[in-house]
């Protein structure tokens, strides 16, 4: 049930770096160059995921950026309106050292955007099924190596990593494309030049089948390298260990003899991405097993109540994270 503790996550906020944010506008993006384009999916599947790479040599952006921050995009030609494509935003998938070791060669975890075409009402009938097709992600996906890419950024200062990560452990639950800056974290927590990090670190990530999991390969290499480390994977749309589908919450509910320990530790910090909407499961999870006070914050009337009935309205407008929960959902 629902804890009604009170929060002991005063002492325990972890602090933040200076990042640095912005410095290519819309106005006057910066140009890259695309020098990566490879499928990041754990074998075939229906969904498109690509790692790819840009080298940004000579721009603001060289060696200032962090993962945790995101990369605008600004796909060549023009909209349905005539007017030039807007800014579309991407996690930056690799450390602040970049893919090369010197920040010139940033990446990003981008899936193609494909769906059948919404129909207006007022101006289009409901037999109309053309296909719509996302312009960043596909001008992302299709473009050939050493195609200009145009990029402003970076944005987000609150998604990052603390100054000091040894003082803490971790706890990152992502879902589908939302593992990206964790891909860039979990390579700065360990492949650092003063030695692997000595604090706990978990990954929970979610997809709807095994052949959609993102960089798995690398995770379950990184997690044999390092026994401070695991990773774990909730499919949805595939047969489980409990005869069904699961998401992330319900893993980390299935498994809470293993993540107690860590949730329990006031040095424990919670990173969230994904999908909106996601949080609301793992936050009643945390309520359940009256873990909820070092991560949210319960409103009155929810608090000694049973959270797995909690209506999902209330659970996005009334709970609130802490300083230790970091959340990124879109």
């Amino acid at each position: 049930m629902a804890s009604t503790a009170p929060p002991d996550h005063a002492d325990n906020a972890p602090l933040l770096p200076d990042v640095e944010l912005n410095l290519a506008r819309s106005k006057e993006p910066v140009t890259g160059r695309l020098v990566g384009s490879d499928l990041c999916m754990n074998g075939k599947s229906a969904s498109f995921v690509r790692h790819i790479a840009v080298d940004v040599s000579g721009t603001v952006l060289a060696g200032r950026v962090r993962p945790g921050q995101s990369l605008g995009v600004l796909a060549p030609g023009l909209d349905a309106r005539g007017k030039p494509h807007k800014v579309r935003l991407y996690s930056i998938a690799c450390p602040a050292w970049g893919e090369d070791g010197q920040g010139q060669v940033l990446s990003m975890t981008v899936k193609r955007d494909l769906a059948e075409h919404p129909p207006d009402k007022q101006a289009e009938g409901p037999d109309d099924h053309r296909l719509f097709v996302g312009a960043c992600s596909n001008f992302l996906c299709d473009a050939p190596l050493g195609t200009q890419i145009q990029l402003t950024g970076p944005a987000g200062k609150a998604f990052v990593l603390p100054q000091d990560p040894d003082r803490h452990h971790f706890l990152f639950v992502a879902a589908g494309t939302g593992v990206a800056p964790f891909r860039g974290m979990l390579r700065e927590l360990f492949e650092r030049p003063e030695g692997p990090v000595r604090s706990r670190v978990s990954l929970v990530t979610g997809s709807p089948y095994r052949t959609d999991l993102l960089y798995h390969d690398a995770f379950c290499a990184l997690a044999e390298r390092h026994g401070n480390f695991d990773y774990a994977q909730a499919i949805s749309r595939e047969e489980g260990p409990e005869g069904h589908g699961e998401y992330t919450h319900h893993l980390i509910n299935r498994r809470m003899h293993h993540y107690r320990t860590l949730l329990q530790d006031p040095r424990t910090l919670l990173y969230v991405c994904g999908l909106d909407g996601m949080q609301t499961g793992l936050f009643r999870t945390l309520a359940f097993h009256g873990l909820a006070h070092a991560y949210v914050t319960v409103p009155a009337d929810l608090a000694g109540t049973d959270p797995n009935q909690w209506p999902d309205r209330e659970v996005r407008r009334g709970l609130k994270p802490t300083p230790r929960t970091f959340l990124e959902v879109y």
